[in-house]
């Protein structure tokens, strides 16, 4: 597994939200994902992603499932676009 970095918080309106930082120097294929919901992305080495929200108040950091792993594992999406 990739090293990567996970933030929690809640933004002024006190919806949780999630951030994951890559670590590394490869790219990365991840997901976050709540309440039924995966959104797919990229992450460029040494970066963040943009914070991703939860859609009620009532969610908590718990409610998030994330997960990266590197792209080059994964040439089936590799030439796609997120």
């Amino acid at each position: 597994m990739p090293k990567i970095k996970i933030v929690h918080d809640r933004n002024t309106q006190d919806y949780a939200r999630v951030r994951i930082t890559n670590e590394t120097r490869e790219e990365l294929l991840c997901y976050v994902a709540i309440n039924g919901y995966k959104i797919k992305f990229r992450l460029p080495p040494l970066n963040s992603s943009k914070w991703y929200k939860a859609t009620d108040t009532r969610f908590n950091s718990s409610h998030f499932s994330t997960w990266c792993d590197y792209m080059e594992l994964y040439p089936q999406y590799q030439k796609k676009r997120f």
